[in-house]
């Protein structure tokens, strides 16, 4: 019997959700890098992990992992020094693992990429209160503000709503998955937080129409930074320039409008045509109907 869409969506993010393999080498993993950066001269004062791996917003195959490293040493003038001292204890560590600065990040790419560490020194302020905000790079320069817990309260407290029944997280993860799929250089915790600031508003959630929403979204603002939804930090930018930006801006669009045309599909009944416009949505990986 033919798949509805719901079915199609409800297999999709089953199929989506990280492995077990994959959290496992992602544990191993985690001991060396925390074991590289506690030998370090700058000092290590915690190690928490802020990204989607974690959160339950990860996409399996792209299991990029996102580890916050609050320093004990004075904050240098330069975010650049900062990321020149991650990077150089862990290429000490990983002599034979790619190990590069991909503002506000260090990455660690294990197994050709296919797993990335993305770790962030940050330095703890008192600007936040009972909240935690640090100091972290900016995306091109400079420092930018970060309280990273705040963020993900804020998606946790969106997907624990009942009216949208734990879909903060599920869009999340689509959201991501059309941009990896298709190559868009936009940032994922922006679409996480993107996502989570759609669902805040809506009645319900029904992936076929919430997808489709939040891509119509960005594009009609043209991924406008975004407001702190916490009022603990800066804004949110999409991209790390205005070059990517562009081409993200470009496939956008074209994403943009495939969704759309998958949902008027689907409230016209025609889900065969749907489900040809999600297989192009998220570049051939949509299940078969």
């Amino acid at each position: 019997m033919a798949l509805t869409v719901t079915q199609g969506f409800d297999l999709f993010l089953r199929q989506l959700t990280p492995t077990q393999t994959e959290r496992e080498a992602k544990a191993r993993h985690r001991r060396g890098v925390e074991a590289s950066l506690r030998s370090a001269s700058f000092g290590i004062l915690l190690f928490r992990e802020t990204g989607s791996f974690t959160h339950g917003t990860g996409v399996r195959g792209h299991c990029d992992v996102d580890l916050l490293v609050s320093v004990k040493a004075p904050r240098p003038a330069s975010s650049d020094t900062a990321l020149g001292w991650v990077k150089s204890a862990l290429q000490l560590s990983f002599p034979a693992t790619p190990v590069v600065i991909r503002r506000p990040t260090v990455q660690v790419r294990f197994a050709a990429g296919a797993e990335t560490w993305e770790v962030l020194p940050g330095f703890l302020t008192l600007r936040g209160g009972d909240t935690s905000v640090y100091d972290i790079p900016g995306a091109t320069a400079g420092w930018m503000d970060s309280a990273p817990t705040a963020h993900l309260d804020y998606v946790s407290e969106v997907n624990q709503q009942p009216a949208v029944a734990a879909g903060a997280k599920s869009l999340a993860r689509l959201a991501k998955a059309w941009k990896y799929y298709n190559g868009v250089p936009v940032s994922s915790f922006y679409l996480e937080m993107r996502a989570a600031q759609h669902l805040a508003s809506e009645p319900s959630f029904l992936p076929v129409w919430d997808i489709c929403r939040l891509l119509e979204k960005l594009d009609g603002h043209r991924l406008a930074d975004m407001n702190d939804p916490k009022g603990k930090a800066n804004r949110f930018a999409a991209c790390s320039s205005e070059a990517t930006r562009r081409d993200a801006l470009s496939k956008l669009s074209t994403g943009a409008g495939r969704a759309r045309r998958a949902l008027d599909a689907y409230r016209n009944g025609d889900h065969a045509t749907a489900f040809a416009y999600l297989d192009l949505l998220f570049a051939h990986r949509f299940p078969r109907r």
